[in-house]
């Protein structure tokens, strides 16, 4: 019979590989821009806004596979908080403080 082989745990530091260079050299870059745009107090909150949501979220949907559902919900969390602007790069801050609470 032939050899199976898993990758689960190449693919696991593949995935952390890929988590901690995002969060060194993207995140930064998101950061910066966001400065540009908003003044440093508004840039905190805006952080601290995230970070609610972000544990809200974490804390509703339980389970592995959920990652949309957390997504959406933070995101509609920032809207409720007024937050309207360019979610897009404000997606960057949320991966940012999911990894921090998954340990990355």
């Amino acid at each position: 019979m032939g050899t199976t082989i898993d990758i689960t745990e190449i693919l696991k530091l593949a995935i952390s590989l890929i988590a901690l260079l995002l969060t060194t050299f993207l995140l930064p870059a998101v950061r910066e821009f966001l400065k540009s745009r908003i003044s440093e107090e508004e840039f905190r909150e805006l952080t601290r806004v995230v970070r609610i949501g972000v544990q809200a979220a974490e804390q509703i949907f339980k389970g592995s596979g959920r990652g949309a559902e957390k997504k959406a919900h933070v995101l509609e969390f920032l809207e409720g908080q007024g937050y309207t602007a360019d979610l897009n790069m404000i997606d960057e801050m949320i991966e940012a403080e999911v990894r921090k609470i998954n340990g990355g």
